[in-house]
């Protein structure tokens, strides 16, 4: 009998170490979406690797949602290992989900408009896909290539939803009232503020509240609070040409800049796509075939790691350098968490050093050498960057 017990208390520390990892990694989730058939599913395939979603040339070719972890490129990586002559490297990762195209209407239902916001609605952060290019032979859900518009189209069906859910939560809450429900009154008068801000035609991440009523806000769960990536689905030629010549790009940023200040890129996803089957050589000669330095798809995982307000903090040694994922804002015990739960609740201190100075004394027996590592108690806030080593009692 206690053997056994022995034996599922060690099942159980594995789960919990695992869970703890799919915590840290996999539960943030940003989502693909836009009008149907401007690439998000080849997006998505670029992003992911893989020949997972189908990407055909006719709307509505995605029904159910794709799902798929990537890994995101960090070049800080690399030169720890070789430093702890580590045997492995982990990468941080993230999860993405590419969702069934919108059209104008969804909020009534049109389309797979209530499949789609429900889908919008579960992940923490939109990457916006708008086409930025002219082909004849590829179809437009609309008949032409008019970026404003489109983005028009899908922020306007976020909007019309978030306006049906707010007067919904504005109802229940005030019943609430009735009986001198004091968060009930708050939240009543936050719906009837975002209300107003909504029927202006503003979006419900524009609204500036303190931090207080931003977390508040969060428990709406309004698709227009979603931070925001908007991304210019370009073709080959404007990677050749540069994508600061094309109009539908510029259009775009100028959107971005005006819908809560969000940030935007732009990719070639096609191009980007056709190298998922490439080793890293590969694909670094490919590129530099177009006279291209560094992959689009690249730039756009980290975009979206910053989206959703994630950061890396690092462990190395022999067996492996890792790179693990936390909410920026954590502090150290949280931080320690993400490894193991035991770490945390045993917490005294973490030895800390950052990347460049961890590099410039070649690892951790030149940083304590010199004085580099500093040893940081319950209150310190992790930043990117940051080297670390726990001490917990066991």
């Amino acid at each position: 009998m206690q053997c056994r017990r022995k034996t599922l208390q060690r099942g159980f520390l594995r789960l919990n170490i695992q869970w703890r990892r799919d915590v840290a990694v996999n539960m943030l989730q940003a989502g693909i979406v836009g009008l149907p058939n401007v690439g998000k599913s080849t997006l998505f395939n670029a992003l992911t690797r893989s020949r997972k979603a189908e990407a055909q040339n006719y709307p509505f070719c995605t029904i159910d949602p794709n799902v798929g972890i990537i890994e995101v490129p960090d070049l800080r990586l690399q030169p720890l290992a070789e430093l702890s002559k580590s045997k492995k490297i982990v990468p941080a990762a993230i999860e993405i989900v590419d969702i069934a195209g919108l059209v104008a209407g969804a909020s009534k239902g049109e389309g797979l408009g209530n499949k789609f916001l429900a889908n919008i609605r579960e992940v923490d952060a939109i990457v916006h896909v708008i086409r930025c290019f002219e082909d004849s032979n590829i179809s437009h859900s609309t008949g032409n290539v008019d970026p404003v518009r489109d983005m028009d189209i899908i922020n306007t069906e976020l909007l019309l939803a978030d306006l049906q859910s707010i007067e919904n939560q504005l109802e229940k809450n005030l019943k609430k009232t009735k009986g001198n429900d004091k968060e009930a009154k708050e939240n009543v008068e936050l719906l009837r503020l975002l209300l107003e801000h909504l029927n202006g035609g503003n979006p419900a991440i524009s609204l500036e509240v303190d931090s207080d009523t931003a977390l508040r806000m969060k428990m709406f769960n309004l698709l227009t609070s979603k931070s925001v990536l908007f991304v210019c689905n370009v073709n080959e030629n404007d990677i050749l040409a540069g994508v600061e010549n094309n109009k539908f790009v510029e259009a775009v940023n100028s959107y971005a800049r005006q819908y809560g200040n969000a940030s935007s890129c732009a990719v070639c996803a096609q191009m980007e796509s056709d190298m998922c089957d490439f080793s890293s050589e590969e694909a670094e000669k490919f590129l530099k075939e177009y006279g291209v330095e560094h992959s689009g798809v690249s730039q756009l995982i980290r975009n979206v790691y910053s989206l959703l307000d994630l950061a890396s903090f690092f462990t190395t040694g022999i067996d492996e350098t890792r790179a693990w994922t936390f909410r920026k804002g954590l502090k150290a015990p949280q931080c320690a968490g993400i490894i193991h739960g035991d770490f945390e609740a045993g917490f005294i201190k973490a030895e800390v050093i950052d990347y460049n100075e961890f590099v410039s004394h070649h690892g951790w027996t030149g940083a304590r050498d010199a004085g580099k590592v500093r040893l940081e108690g319950k209150e310190y806030l992790f930043k990117d960057g940051d080297i670390t080593v726990f001490r917990f009692n066991r």
